[in-house]
């Protein structure tokens, strides 16, 4: 059956996206055009919604409907892992800032203190 092949290899994808865990302008390009894509699909589907059932049978599907289900689990896969990436880097990015901040806060209460002692002697 086709579906399990695609099934798996998004799923393989998922996985690698997972692992790779990297943001560059190439991922932000595959992504947006798989938007489109699925735009343009979802609008295909409107239009002619049995062509969902014969492209599902073609892939070894039942219904339509169930492919839809496969192609938006696979999608919501896809959306986890990109928030749980993006959260990721956001949260290492708030680490480094309070690790900046308390440096700069720590220097700035030397400076204070060495400033105090010079006016007291």
């Amino acid at each position: 059956m086709i579906i399990k092949v695609v099934l798996i290899a998004a799923l393989a994808g998922a996985a690698f996206v997972l692992i790779r865990g990297r943001r560059t302008a190439l991922s932000l390009l595959v992504r947006r055009a798989l938007m489109l894509a699925a735009i343009a699909a979802g609008v295909l589907a409107v239009v002619m919604p049995d062509a969902v059932t014969d492209v599902a049978q073609v892939v070894g599907v039942g219904r339509g409907a169930d492919l839809v289900l496969y192609l938006l689990v696979v999608t919501f896969l896809f959306v986890t892992i990109g928030l749980y990436l993006r959260l990721s880097e956001m949260n290492d990015r708030y680490v480094e800032l309070a690790r900046r901040l308390a440096l700069h806060e720590a220097d700035a209460d030397a400076h204070r203190d060495c400033l105090e002692d010079r006016t007291v002697s």
